[in-house]
């Protein structure tokens, strides 16, 4: 149970010169620490749902004065495991706030976690590279939210967590966002589906299939809400390739993998009256293959030292349902008035926790197998 909960924030007040007094609390307004926390030392709650399905603060950063303070305040409780769930700009450990703070916290004997990050799949992009500190990878886990987009003969398997659902037993046209352009915007703007992007006339009642990149995926289906659209079909890039998340859209939606947007994407192309249908997302066990590493998961080589392996172990970072603040929506987006007690989270939220907890139960036997592994490899 939480016993106890502190904020450092004395190196970003002297940064942006002083704050106001709602800074002065350890409560949580994002989502990003409930959610960590709960990972980390929460129960099995029964029942916990998104929707009825089993980011940092305004874009700023952590400084390394309250990161310090943090660890020294860690350390001084006489805490056993430390999850620490940042990550940044891989850097020379002598001017790296975490890793000087957890060197400091594993003399004392502390077992340290820390996330490898979310900037994958860019080779080199793994951060916390310091040896003293266990650095996990994001990969995924046999469960998973399918919901089916349906078009010809085809039944291709996203992911989603949307709660509404489009009409039964009626198929809706199939327009390409790019398609679908309004006259005063640029056919990438709308190929992505920023807000604004999409012409109504074109888009009213139909399925939409947007391309995965640069603005929120969520944020994708309010633009198509927005235009009129009646779902939305979310289509992996080439980078992000076969990782798709389940998230809470505003409207029925499916994320796909690249191979199957190509596939959609060619329907589209070759049909005179595309026409398809979303299902409702439902939650499914024991899905395979499972694990398999997230595409956003930052990858080695370890830029600061070579030789050192890294990341170390992966864990599940892939729709992770914790629980979650009413400070905040479950997408973080202003226009997003929704608020629920559990949310999915992807990432940096969950990779630590995760691996803490086991890093708690046995940290010698752990700690062992992994430097006996790296020196084998």
């Amino acid at each position: 149970k939480l016993i106890g909960a502190q904020y450092f924030n004395k190196g970003y007040a002297a940064f942006v010169g002083g704050l106001n007094s709602t800074f002065d609390t350890p409560r949580d307004t994002t989502g990003h620490g409930t959610h960590t926390l709960s990972t980390a030392g929460g129960s099995f709650v029964p029942g916990a749902n998104v929707f009825g399905l089993l980011p940092l603060v305004n874009g700023s950063k952590c400084f390394d004065a309250d990161i310090l303070a943090a660890f020294d305040a860690a350390i001084h409780d006489g805490v056993d495991v430390l999850s620490v769930s940042l990550s940044g700009e891989a850097d020379c450990f002598f001017d790296d706030g975490l890793a000087i703070g957890s060197f400091h916290a594993v003399r004392k004997g502390i077992t340290v976690s820390c996330s490898a990050g979310n900037s994958g799949p860019t080779p080199g992009s793994v951060s916390n590279n310091a040896p003293w500190i266990f650095t996990v990878g994001a990969s995924t886990m046999d469960r998973e939210f399918p919901a089916y987009a349906i078009f010809g003969d085809k039944k291709l398997k996203g992911q989603s967590l949307s709660p509404k659902r489009l009409t039964k037993n009626k198929l809706y046209p199939i327009i390409s966002s790019k398609d679908a352009k309004a006259a005063n915007q640029s056919g990438n703007d709308a190929e992505l589906c920023f807000l604004g992007s999409l012409d109504p006339e074109k888009v009213k009642d139909k399925i939409v299939v947007c391309l995965r990149g640069v603005n929120a995926r969520v944020e994708k289906g309010e633009a198509v809400l927005e235009a009129g659209g009646a779902g939305m079909v979310l289509a992996n890039n080439v980078m992000t390739g076969n990782e798709i998340s389940a998230d809470a859209h505003f409207l029925p939606a499916t994320h796909i993998t690249y191979s199957d947007g190509k596939v959609l994407f060619s329907y589209l192309q070759s049909t005179q009256s595309p026409h398809g249908y979303i299902t409702k997302a439902i939650t499914e066990l024991n899905t395979k293959p499972a694990p398999f590493m997230a595409a956003f998961s930052s990858q080695g080589p370890n830029t600061v030292n070579p030789e050192i392996l890294k990341p170390d172990i992966t864990a599940p970072g892939v729709s992770v349902i914790a629980a979650y603040t009413r400070a905040s929506s479950p997408t973080g987006l202003v226009y997003d008035h929704r608020r629920i007690s559990f949310n999915s989270e992807s990432g940096i939220p969950c990779l630590a926790s995760h691996f803490g907890i086991v890093g708690f139960s046995r940290p010698s036997t752990l700690i062992g197998a992994l430097q006996q592994s790296n020196r084998l490899s």
